[in-house]
């Protein structure tokens, strides 16, 4: 989206802020989405704070909410073949 200003054009940025987190206090906790076992998109699904050495994360499976699940490296999952 593009907005008229000043005679120029000038693209919109959305400037949208995250939470703190509450664990670290200096981290943002930042949404992350997923897609459930029939490929339907599932937005929101799990927070994570932007501080590696935190860790603090919320995830959301099956309607029950986890706190501060172990955070493991994705490079060693295998895609599933559709």
């Amino acid at each position: 989206m593009a907005v008229i200003q000043f005679g120029m054009e000038v693209d919109f940025v959305e400037q949208t802020q995250f939470p703190k987190c509450q664990k670290c206090q200096t981290g943002d906790l930042v949404p992350l989405s997923d897609f459930g076992s029939q490929g339907a998109s599932i937005p929101y699904k799990a927070w994570v704070c932007t501080k590696p050495d935190c860790g603090f994360n919320l995830k959301i499976r099956n309607g029950d909410v986890y706190i501060d699940e172990p955070i493991m490296s994705g490079s060693l999952h295998n895609a599933r073949v559709r």
